[in-house]
C-alpha cells in the first residue's frame, strides 16, 4: 500500500507523519491494494492546473485525479495507483488559520475529501450527496483521531516523588529504585529521574542502582551544569533530558531557555553525541524554541505540557493544547523526535495520548499520589488504560 507524497512547498511539513494517516485512511476504505500520489504545491501552481485542467480561474484547496482519467495530468501517476490528490498548501494555511486548527490537521481533512472523490464521491452532483459526504469525512477524521493512526504512545514514570518521600524522614524507604521495578512489571515503557544539583530528593545512589536494574528505558533529567554532566556521562543512561533548575522552586517551573542557554546547550550536546547517549529538551510549545532545539543538534524535545493542565476555563486549556498540537506537528515536520510531560494526570492525559505526533508521555506526580490509594502497580495500569485508544471526544 504505497503512499507517495511529494512537497513543492517551503512550508515545514511532515510528509511522513501525512503518510502514516493516510495509510490508515486507505486500509479504513477497503484500499489496501490500492497505492496513492500527494502533491502538496503553492497557490500559482494549483492555479495553474485549474486553469489547466478545470477550465477555472484561480487556486482551490485540493484535486483529485483518478488513475487512467481524462484528467489525470501526465506523468504523474503509474496506471495502477488509485490516482493523484494536489493540495495547495497557501489556501490550506489560510483555511487552518481561519478554521482553528493545525497546517498537518487540515492537509489530512483535505486528503480525505480528495480520496472520498477517487473513490467515486461527489459533492457538486446533489445537496444530498454534499451532506452524505460531508458526514463521511467528518466520520474519517473522528475515527484517525481515535485511532491515533498507528499505536499508543509509550508511558515513562517518574518515581521522583518516591524518593521525596523517603527523603522527608531521612530514612531508606520507600525506595525509588524498587518503584520502578513495580512500574517496569505493570508495564511502563521508560523510568524517568531528576538528579537535581541540590539533591532534594533523587540520590546518587539512587541512579547508579537504576542503572543496573532498569531493563526498560532510563531517562534522567538534569541541569546542564559540569557535575551532573560528569555523572550523566559516566552512568551513560538511555537518553537525559536538559532542563531548567532553579534551587527555590518546588518542581520544575516553565521550559529550557535554549536560545538564552545556546552556548551551555550545544555544548553538553556535543559530549553526550560523542558519549552515544541522546539529548532531549524539555521546552514550552513555542515555534522560536523549537528552532532552536533543532539548530542545536536536540534529538528530542519534550513539550511542556503544565500551562495546559493548569488551566482554570474550558477555552484557556484548548488554548493550550492548540499551542501543544501545533508545536507536536513542528517538531515532528522538523526532524524532532517528541515527548510531552508536567502535570499530566488522569484526566489530562487522554488528549495529549491521541496526538500522533508525540512518542512518550513523561508522568510522575499524579501516579504515585494515585498509588497511595490503589498501590504502584494498579495506578501505573490505570494510566496505560488512559492512554490507549479510542480516546474521549473533546
Amino acid at each position: 500500500m504505497p503512499v507517495h507524497i511529494q512537497s513543492h512547498h517551503p512550508a515545514p511539513i511532515s510528509t511522513a507523519l501525512l503518510a502514516r494517516r493516510t495509510r490508515w485512511l486507505l486500509r479504513e476504505l477497503g484500499c489496501e491494494g490500492k497505492s496513492l500520489s500527494i502533491i502538496l504545491v503553492d497557490d500559482e501552481t494549483m492555479a495553474g492546473y485549474n486553469a489547466h485542467y478545470r477550465h477555472r480561474t484561480g487556486p482551490t484547496n485540493v484535486l483529485a485525479f483518478a488513475a487512467g482519467g481524462e484528467e489525470l495530468p501526465p506523468g504523474l501517476a503509474p496506471a495502477d495507483e488509485l490516482g493523484d490528490i494536489i493540495i495547495s498548501v497557501d489556501t490550506a494555511s489560510r483555511e487552518a488559520t481561519q478554521t482553528g486548527t493545525t497546517l498537518h490537521q487540515r492537509l489530512t481533512r483535505l486528503i480525505v475529501h480528495g480520496l472520498l472523490h477517487l473513490l467515486g464521491w461527489d459533492h457538486e452532483r446533489s445537496e444530498s450527496e454534499a451532506e452524505a459526504m460531508w458526514d463521511r469525512e467528518l466520520q474519517l477524521i473522528h475515527q484517525l483521531h481515535e485511532s491515533r493512526s498507528d499505536t499508543m504512545p509509550h508511558l515513562a514514570i517518574n518515581v521522583d516523588h518516591v524518593a521525596t518521600v523517603r527523603q522527608a524522614r531521612g530514612i531508606d524507604e520507600p525506595d525509588p529504585v524498587l518503584a520502578a521495578g513495580i512500574c517496569e512489571l505493570a508495564g511502563a515503557s521508560g523510568i524517568v529521574v531528576h538528579l537535581r544539583e541540590d539533591r532534594r530528593h533523587i540520590q546518587d545512589r539512587d541512579v547508579w542502582l537504576l542503572r543496573q536494574t532498569v531493563k526498560t528505558k532510563l531517562n534522567l533529567e538534569m541541569a546542564a551544569s559540569k557535575e551532573i554532566i560528569g555523572i550523566a556521562l559516566d552512568i551513560k543512561p538511555d537518553m537525559i533530558t536538559l532542563v531548567p533548575e532553579k534551587r527555590q522552586e518546588l518542581t520544575t517551573e516553565g521550559g529550557l531557555d535554549v536560545i538564552g542557554n545556546e552556548k551551555k546547550i550545544r555544548k553538553c550536546i556535543a559530549k553526550m553525541e560523542k558519549a552515544g547517549i541522546p539529548v532531549s529538551l524539555f521546552i514550552d510549545p513555542d515555534a522560536v524554541q523549537i528552532e532552536a532545539a533543532v539548530d542545536v543538534g536536540a534529538t528530542f524535545v519534550e513539550l511542556h505540557t503544565g500551562r495546559y493542565c493548569d488551566a482554570t476555563t474550558e477555552k484557556e486549556r484548548d488554548r493550550e493544547f492548540r499551542l501543544i498540537e501545533e508545536s507536536a506537528e513542528l517538531a515532528f515536520a522538523s526532524g524532532l523526535r517528541v515527548n510531552a510531560g508536567h502535570g499530566l494526570d488522569y484526566l489530562t492525559t487522554p488528549r495529549i495520548a491521541a496526538l500522533d505526533t508525540i512518542e512518550e508521555l513523561s508522568i510522575g506526580h499524579a501516579i504515585i499520589t494515585r498509588a497511595v490509594f490503589v498501590g504502584l502497580d494498579q495506578a501505573v495500569r490505570e494510566m496505560l488504560e488512559r492512554i490507549r485508544p479510542p480516546f474521549p471526544k473533546h
